[in-house]
């Protein structure tokens, strides 16, 4: 893991490998600007090389200068900010642009001077910087310790603006990020729901932070009356788990937040199986569950003036003789019976026993977050989460605290004349509806669970991270290839906001 430095003296006279330095554009032309001014032999000769680099202000774009005058760096990273007409200091091009950065930097130190009015810019910059150093190496046989290096972010920001704190915020939110991304790149013959639950004890147990853990296991969840997730499980020689992780600050008078999360540590999609190519991703199908584990140990080292629990829904969803069939019917921790229509819809069977049992604490609200559907992916594209829930007021708060957090969401609606489409002949309520709006009945399902014991409902958002929540693709700003750890920045946003 990255390490992060608040830079001491002039960034002129850093002595590391690679240093950072923006560029806006402005018409045709482009500059570079810093976190300080430049020295003037620095000014000079790049006013004289740019011209000639075809250098380009995009944002994120980068490219390299050796051995420049005035600077005692090894060579200049060059990014771009974006136009300078529209002014864009804004926090997802400086998280996005110090992401680039530092990826294009190589291994070695590296150090950002980018231009940053405020704290809020600063922890934009330190963030993307370390995600753009994340690296997922555990299964590597040659060492590599790229991911490994120090990090230093010049500030020209006063002690009033406490750059030391926003830093070390900064660390702690990437550190968890990171932690999340992790769990969801570790393959699925070493990631189950028990060799989750004892990282997620092993984390707790090793953070600064005030953290509880319980586990309910196989036979609990059984006779807890948990019919969602053993069904889901039964197919598999590794039985389920749901795992709280909770933290409480010091003050009780304070909010409650109960976040639950997906984790299907490997998804076949049972009896009803996927073909071999979407399976490919499926290690990655326990995301939702990382980001909520992630983030409840974020919180408690934060110390965040909230309570926060966690719900860990873990479980294979694999073929086995015992697997659950479409038809069953099952009965849900809240005494809903279900009928069973596909078994590649697991996620939500989870995702409704986990929240049922959240409702049972009496929380202000209940946040789920999970790769529930490809119907979200195929609307919002693969960068773009969906928000939907019970509550307007809440579904804002969420889509804003995205938007703080670089991490674009989308609210979509859950139309009350779909819910017929769950109606069952047999059950009080199917677990999927027509091909048509899949994501949107899903959340209409767990909607039903979103309940206290006098049926009223409580304060609810569903966070559809099915398409942000792995990149396939090649790594962009401070986004690597793989396990992305979306949610987490959002989650700690609207937390950090309630207290």
């Amino acid at each position: 893991m990255a390490s992060l430095i608040l830079g001491s003296r002039s960034y002129s006279a850093w002595s590391g490998r690679s240093l950072v330095l923006g560029v806006v554009g402005s018409g045709d032309t482009v500059s570079v600007q810093a976190s300080a001014a430049l020295p003037k032999a620095t000014a000079k000769h790049l006013e004289a090389v740019l011209p000639a680099l075809d250098v380009s202000a995009k944002v994120a774009a980068t490219a390299i200068l050796p051995a420049v005058p005035g600077l005692k760096a090894d060579k200049v990273v060059l990014v771009g900010l974006g136009s300078d007409e529209a002014g864009d200091g804004s926090t997802d091009a400086l998280r996005r642009a110090a992401g680039a950065a530092v990826r294009a930097a190589g291994t070695g130190s590296v150090a950002l001077a980018l231009p940053h009015a405020d704290e809020v810019r600063l922890g934009a910059i330190a963030e993307g910087a370390v995600g753009g150093a994340y690296t997922f190496t555990a299964h590597k046989s040659a060492a590599d310790e790229s991911g490994d290096r120090e990090i230093t972010v010049f500030s020209d920001l006063g002690r009033k603006a406490s750059p030391h704190d926003v830093l070390e915020r900064a660390a702690t939110v990437a550190r968890h990020v990171g932690w999340a991304r992790d769990l969801v790149n570790t393959p699925p013959n070493l990631l189950y729901p028990q060799s989750f639950t004892e990282q997620v004890q092993q984390v707790a147990k090793a953070s600064s932070g005030k953290l509880t853990v319980k586990v309910l296991d196989e036979k609990a969840l059984a006779e807890g009356g948990f019919g969602g997730i053993v069904g889901v499980g039964q197919g598999s020689t590794r039985p389920p788990r749901i795992v709280t992780l909770s933290y409480t600050p010091r003050s009780r008078k304070v909010p409650h937040v109960a976040l639950v999360g997906k984790g299907i540590t490997f998804d076949t999609g049972g009896v009803c199986i996927k073909p071999a190519a979407g399976m490919l991703t499926m290690k990655s199908d326990m995301a939702g569950a990382a980001s909520v584990a992630a983030t409840v140990v974020a919180a408690a080292e934060l110390g965040l003036p909230v309570a926060v629990t966690g719900y860990l829904c873990l479980a294979e969803n694999m073929p086995g003789g015992n697997a659950q069939r479409p038809g069953d019917v099952v009965t849900m921790r809240n005494g809903t019976t279900v009928e069973i229509i596909d078994t590649d819809a697991e996620g939500r069977m989870v995702l409704a026993d986990g929240m049922a049992l959240a409702a049972e604490s009496g929380p202000d609200e209940i946040l789920d977050v999970a790769t529930l559907t490809g119907a979200c992916v195929v609307a919002l594209g693969p960068k773009i989460f969906g928000v939907m829930g019970n509550d307007e007021n809440l579904r804002t708060a969420i889509t804003s605290a995205s938007e703080r957090a670089d991490e674009p969401s989308w609210p979509l609606p859950l139309p009350a004349d779909l819910r017929s489409g769950l109606d069952s002949a047999v059950a009080d309520i199917a677990h999927k509806g027509d091909r048509t709006g899949g994501a949107l009945t899903a959340g209409l399902f767990l909607q039903e669970f979103a309940k206290d014991a006098k049926g009223e409902n409580i304060p609810w958002a569903h966070l559809d991270i099915a398409g942000p929540s792995f990149n396939e693709g090649s790594a962009w700003g401070h986004v690597p290839k793989g396990g992305t750890g979306v949610a987490v920045g959002t989650l700690l946003e609207h937390i950090a906001g309630l207290g």
